[in-house]
């Protein structure tokens, strides 16, 4: 990878492998999208290979299980303008929604992280006060819980923890 501002240089042979100039290497379209999600730009030699390869890793993320970010609306919508007059300010309307959506994003996380520490600390608490109330459940529904984890009887058969306990070792 290139330790530059400089886009990384990816070539595409005729067998349709991509090569990664700046280390020399191969590389994937898992290895550019991830490049492209660290927020660093490659040229693939020239516009139109790189809105081929661009396109290429968005369709690859679109068919991964779970992945999918277009709807299927948006997408019949989006081919609607194709050869449209509106075709190049639908284009631009995109490019800058996108970019005041991924601006706003990064408020909002940084926000989050303001009120809470982290963007999960909220959930993080409210998920251990949850497992502390169900483990209370559970040890005042199982009355032999606290027997069995260790606490041994005192002599004499009778038991301390309640007026429910010296009812159970009356009967047994």
């Amino acid at each position: 990878m290139a330790t530059s501002d400089a886009p990384i240089t990816i070539k595409k042979y005729a067998n349709r492998r991509l090569y990664d100039a700046s280390s020399g290497t191969h590389t994937t379209l898992e290895a550019l999208a991830a490049i492209a999600k660290a927020g660093k730009d490659y040229d693939a030699k020239g516009g139109d290979i790189t809105r081929s390869v661009l396109t290429q890793i968005v369709f690859e993320q679109e068919n991964k299980e779970g992945q999918s970010l277009l709807p299927i609306n948006f997408l019949r919508l989006l081919i609607r303008f194709y050869g449209d007059s509106m075709q190049m300010l639908v284009s631009r309307y995109l490019e800058v929604s996108l970019a005041t959506l991924t601006r706003d994003e990064e408020k909002f996380r940084q926000q989050v992280a303001q009120v809470f520490g982290s963007p999960f600390g909220a959930l993080e608490d409210q998920a251990r006060l949850n497992m502390e109330l169900f483990e209370r459940a559970f040890a005042m529904l199982s009355p032999f819980a606290r027997r069995e984890a260790g606490k041994a009887q005192p002599s004499g058969g009778t038991t301390t923890g309640g007026p429910g306990r010296q009812e159970i070792d009356e009967l047994k």
